[in-house]
C-alpha cells in the first residue's frame, strides 16, 4: 500500500471511530511506528487530522463531546480499574464533591455500603446511584442540566460550590496534560468544575489514559491543581514521571 492510499485508510478510521492510536494503526497496516507517526504528521499539515498524544483525531473535534452511553461504554475495564483504586481516596466520614464523569460514576457504585460519608454532586446518574446508599448524606446541586452529561451548570450550581469546602473532590476531565491543563467540550461544565475545584482541600483526577494529551475548548484548571491523578497502566512511566515531576502524584491501576 502507497502513503497516499495508507493516508486516506488512516483519516477514514478517525472519522468513524474518532480517534486513531500509532500501535493499533502499525500493527493493522503492517508498518513501523515511526511510518505511522509521519502519517499523522502528513494529515495534521494538510489540516485533516489534529495529533494528540500516541495518536490523533479528526480535525475541528476539539469540541467534540461522546454522549454518556458512548462515554460509559469506552475504555470500561480501564475505568473500573480506576474506580476501583479511588475508593482508597474516600475520607472517612468527611464531605466529597462528586464531578460528572463516567469513571467518577463507577467509583460511587463502588462505594461500600458501610461508608459514612457526605456527597455533594450535581451529576444526576451519581445522585441516583447514591440514593439509596444508607451511609451517604446526598446533597444534589441543582441548575440547568445539561442532556447530553445530565450534568446541572449555570449560576445556581456555581453559587452552591461557592458557599462549601468539602474534604475531596473527585473530578474528571476530557483532555489532560502538563502543557494545557484540564479541558472538556463545554464552557458551562469548565465553569462548574472550576468552581469545584476552588470548594476542596484535595483534588483527585480520575481519568483513562486515553486522554491524555488531548485538547478541548475549555479549560478549567491547571494540572498542578490536582493532588493525585488516577490512571490506567496504558500511560507510560515516562509519561507519569513527567506529571509527578510538574507537582502531580500518579497512580497507574
Amino acid at each position: 500500500m502507497y502513503a497516499p492510499e495508507r493516508q486516506q485508510e488512516i483519516l477514514r478510521l478517525a472519522r468513524d471511530g474518532g480517534r486513531v492510536d500509532v500501535v493499533s494503526l502499525a500493527e493493522e497496516f503492517q508498518v513501523t511506528a515511526e511510518t505511522i507517526r509521519r502519517d499523522l504528521k502528513a494529515l495534521d499539515r494538510a489540516g485533516l487530522l489534529r495529533r494528540v498524544h500516541g495518536g490523533a483525531i479528526p480535525a475541528g473535534r476539539l469540541d467534540f463531546e461522546p454522549d454518556l452511553a458512548e462515554r460509559e461504554s469506552t475504555a470500561a475495564d480501564e475505568k473500573d480499574r480506576i474506580a476501583k483504586a479511588a475508593l482508597a481516596e474516600l475520607p472517612t466520614e468527611g464531605t466529597m464533591i462528586l464531578d460528572a464523569g463516567s469513571t467518577v460514576a463507577r467509583m460511587a457504585a463502588a462505594i461500600p455500603p458501610e461508608t459514612s460519608l457526605t456527597v455533594v454532586t450535581h451529576s444526576l446518574p451519581i445522585a441516583a446511584r447514591l440514593a439509596d446508599h444508607p451511609g451517604i448524606q446526598l446533597h444534589l446541586v441543582g441548575g440547568r442540566v445539561r442532556h447530553r452529561t445530565r450534568a446541572a451548570v449555570d449560576a445556581w450550581a456555581l453559587r452552591a460550590y461557592g458557599e462549601i469546602r468539602a474534604d475531596v473532590l473527585v473530578v474528571a476531565a476530557n483532555g489532560f496534560s502538563v502543557e494545557h491543563g484540564l479541558t472538556t467540550p463545554d464552557l458551562a461544565e469548565a465553569a462548574v468544575k472550576r468552581a469545584a475545584v476552588a470548594a476542596a482541600r484535595r483534588v483527585v483526577l480520575l481519568a483513562d489514559s486515553s486522554k491524555h494529551g488531548q485538547e478541548h475548548f475549555a479549560r478549567f484548571g491547571a494540572l498542578s491543581d490536582v493532588d493525585l491523578l488516577i490512571t490506567d497502566s496504558g500511560m507510560s512511566p515516562e509519561d507519569a514521571t513527567a506529571i509527578e515531576r510538574a507537582g502531580t502524584e500518579v497512580v497507574r491501576a
